[in-house]
């Protein structure tokens, strides 16, 4: 349930005072839990008050459905899947309408979905949150059982083979496909697992006689039970049409967004999609902000480093770089810095291609290199903007590096992200892209490098001895760990058998003192820089991970991968 739109009702209704709405919203929104639990656990008001103050709003009849007991024909009406994805229930049917109990219900969306997909009138009570949940475990079983119904159902469904090389494609019984029950149904299920899973992306793969669906959670993918090769067409018309994408145009890429509620909460789902030999490989970004914590604090870095960023972000002027390789979350530590110094007193405005999260008092702007709005000419029109704080997604060209050394040497803080194996790369990186050395030294403050390892699962967490082949990788011998322990995930339920549950980032931080500065302008190679930077005391990625070997935190193999 969104805790906003709740605290606004019971405002308006004079049912919350103003500071106590305030604190229940910041306490809903950092802690993660629904809004009505938050109340009832406080003893504000209880799940039944609850109930009647949104029946009220919504002007529907609230219900009491604790000892409540269905018919057997009315469960039918409403598909198990669609019960679970939808957190819905029926209550009574009459004719050609339905009256269902939702776990959320302000969540008109859901309402629409069993319209549309039904093809019946949808009325709606209020129950307790925790009632209509039970019902649905209780009647409707668990998930993969409903997983199996739909795939069933869709095997019992003849779907019009389309050829995929065939010049006069029907792009109108493509989305007569898409809009099939079973097929909504379905797309609807892998979404919801994937969000549920935590995944950050979704992978949809045809091939010449198969159909691969793959999860990417903690960094590694992993497979779905493949539906059959037939169903890649309207599958992929599906969340075609869910993104607002041209079904018809299957020759060049395509980029869109879906936004839907899952489980209470709003996922932002970035999609694009490529032509391959056999099909269209979509590829959906999930972008959860419940499960990003955006927070300096939640990063877990090195003491020395934490304390370095929090100086380094209160500058008034100079250049902050984060780099590494795609998906090591530079990005989640740029937002993490600008959170913390998001104040009413300052100016902030960012240039991201695209906006992953949007943060409440920034100014965000997505660039469109399409229509022209590139980096550079959105940092031009930035410096007209009266800002404090600027955050450049990626410096991709002398252009743009150009101009954020200009807002830098003028009195702005700017922070950006580059492609680069490790802090002293991102020097060597800039010099490459024709930028002088002396304006890099003076106006640089710090390049931060960072890397994303899977963490042992606590469940199921194993002390061993390794080795002394791979110790010697990691450049150590049995004499240099004495009696330190090692730790690997044997595989349990709680981490899907993988040994790894989550995720931590591995630091690496050049500061700019003046002996770096000083051989940047004479233009040292990267290697003298890191050897100077390491003589000063810079801690590597390696040694960063050899750290979180010894705590305990992740795998020899992780640390070897990574670093």
């Amino acid at each position: 349930m969104n805790p906003h739109q709740v605290i606004d009702i019971f405002k308006r209704n004079a049912i919350l005072d103003e500071a106590t709405a305030d604190e229940l919203l910041n306490e809903a929104i950092n802690s993660g839990h629904s809004i009505d639990d938050i109340m009832a656990d406080q003893g504000i008001i209880s799940p039944e008050v609850f109930a009647q103050a949104i029946a009220n709003e919504l002007g529907v009849d609230a219900v009491d459905l604790s000892t409540f007991e269905p018919v057997p024909a009315l469960l039918h009406l409403v598909p198990s899947g669609m019960a679970r994805l939808h957190e819905v229930f029926p209550v009574t049917a009459s004719g050609n309408v339905i009256t269902v109990a939702l776990a959320n219900p302000l969540d008109t969306q859901a309402l629409d979905d069993l319209r549309f997909t039904l093809n019946r009138e949808i009325t709606q009570v209020v129950a307790p949150r925790l009632q209509v949940e039970e019902l649905i475990k209780k009647y409707y079983g668990d998930e993969e059982t409903s997983m199996e119904d739909v795939l069933k159902q869709l095997d019992d469904t003849t779907v019009t083979e389309v050829l995929e090389d065939n010049e006069e494609f029907n792009a109108a019984a493509a989305a007569a496909e898409a809009n099939a029950t079973p097929i909504i149904r379905y797309v609807d299920l892998i979404l919801d697992r994937a969000v549920q899973a935590q995944a950050s992306d979704i992978h949809f793969e045809p091939f010449e006689k198969e159909f691969k669906i793959r999860y990417r959670v903690d960094g590694a993918l992993y497979e779905m039970e493949p539906p059959p090769r037939h169903l890649a067409l309207p599958v992929i018309s599906r969340i075609k049409v869910l993104a607002n994408l041209n079904i018809a145009e299957r020759r060049v890429p395509q980029d869109g967004r879906i936004q839907r509620t899952v489980g209470g909460k709003t996922i932002d789902l970035r999609v694009s999609t490529l032509p391959t030999q056999f099909g269209e490989s979509v590829v959906l970004r999930v972008l959860d902000r419940s499960a990003v914590k955006l927070d300096l604090e939640t990063l877990q870095m090195p003491k020395e480093i934490y304390e370095f960023i929090l100086e380094v972000i209160e500058k008034p002027n100079g250049i902050f770089i984060v780099t590494g390789p795609t998906g090591s979350g530079k990005t989640t530590t740029l937002y993490a810095c600008l959170n913390k110094i998001n104040t009413i007193d300052s100016k902030l405005l960012t240039a991201e291609d695209p906006v992953e999260y949007e943060i409440d008092g920034i100014m965000q702007v997505p660039i469109n290199d399409a229509i022209g709005m590139t980096f550079s000419r959105v940092l031009r029109a930035f410096l007209r903007q009266d800002p404090d704080r600027i955050m450049i997604g990626e410096t991709r060209d002398l252009d743009t590096a150009q101009i954020a050394i200009q807002a830098s040497l003028t009195g702005h803080l700017v922070f950006t992200t580059l492609h680069t194996n490790d802090s002293t790369g991102a020097v060597s990186r800039l010099v490459d892209m024709g930028v002088e050395p002396f304006m890099i030294s003076a106006s640089l403050e710090g390049v931060l490098a960072q890397r994303l390892v899977r963490r042992i699962c606590s469940k199921c967490k194993t002390a061993y001895e390794p080795q002394e082949s791979v110790l010697s990788q990691l450049g150590l011998s049995l004499y240099d760990i004495g009696d330190k322990t090692f730790y690997f995930g044997k595989g349990c339920t709680e981490c899907n058998h993988t040994g790894y549950k989550g995720r931590k980032g591995l630091y690496e931080l050049l500061k700019l003192s003046d002996p770096i500065r000083m051989m940047i302008n004479d233009r040292a190679p990267g290697v003298v820089l890191r050897q100077k930077a390491m003589e000063l005391g810079m801690s590597t990625l390696r040694a960063d991970g050899l750290r979180c070997i010894f705590d305990g935190i992740t795998t020899i193999e992780e640390v070897l991968k990574y670093t």
